[in-house]
């Protein structure tokens, strides 16, 4: 299936905030009780080990990233790392309640980042959930070579996938939508009436699931675009992690013999 690179509403500046954040807590609610990304721990434990990263820089972090579930898993291996969320609109109220529930280990940057330059204040393995597919490809070339020039380990996890298969099973979200909207907390009339009265979330979440499978990229793409991003000091891996029917593709790289060095 060949790539489209068409918009997703959220993404949008006149996409209504109420909106918008009504999408991005039911993605963060879907994300944490399906734990979609528990895949991705074994490799983040890797390179933070390796690397001796002890600070993470989620980037794009919408709604507020899987680590109510992912820092669990790599507590249990021994990594304790802080994490910054930072995104270009910052969610803020997202943010805050990420904090409380990981008891202050996860922190919000409210100010505005571009992932394709991260102010040289923010230190840390970088990373981004769910986000990758929104760039175009010079748009992650600069991203690679902006974290390959600041010599931080970078990773992003897709959980998209461009096939008919995940267009298909997307077209089911909307009922998905419906059927959590009442055990998402905080709990919010805004969100009850632009999902139950006037359908605006569900449908949002609709179009932008299905055109987010439609401009997911390949391992093969990923890797094209991070070899071409950086020289031979910065190596690369990319990878379809788990064996669901859906898998999670990845892509992470880092300093070559980092571990050594460091």
């Amino acid at each position: 299936m060949r790539r489209i690179q068409f918009f997703e509403i959220a993404d949008q500046s006149w996409c209504p905030r109420i909106v918008r954040e009504g999408v991005t807590d039911y993605l963060q609610h879907a994300i944490d009780a399906g734990r979609v990304y528990a895949p991705a721990a074994p490799v983040l434990a890797r390179v933070l080990r390796e690397s001796g990263r002890d600070a993470i820089i989620d980037l794009a972090a919408g709604g507020g990233g899987p680590w109510q579930s992912l820092l669990p898993v790599l507590h249990a291996g021994g990594i304790h790392p802080t994490v910054t969320l930072t995104d270009w609109r910052p969610n803020t109220t997202a943010f805050q309640r990420t904090t409380t529930h990981t008891h202050g280990q996860v922190q919000g940057h409210v100010d505005p980042v571009d992932a394709r330059a991260v102010p040289p204040t923010l230190h840390g393995a970088r990373t981004m959930f769910s986000a990758l597919h929104h760039f175009r490809e010079d748009d992650i070339r600069r991203m690679l070579r902006d974290a390959a020039n600041a010599g931080e380990p970078f990773l992003a996890f897709e959980a998209t996938h461009r096939s008919v298969r995940a267009v298909l099973f997307t077209c089911l979200t909307p009922l998905m939508v419906l059927l959590m909207t009442p055990a998402i907390r905080p709990f919010q009339w805004s969100r009850v009436l632009f999902t139950y009265l006037i359908p605006l979330i569900p449908l949002v979440v609709l179009w932008d699931g299905i055109v987010s499978c439609l401009r997911t990229y390949t391992p093969e793409e990923l890797e094209r675009l991070a070899t071409n991003s950086s020289d031979g000091d910065y190596e690369w891996q990319t990878a379809e992690l788990g064996d669901g029917p859906l898998p999670v593709t990845a892509l992470w790289g880092r300093q070559r013999n980092e571990s050594i060095t460091r």
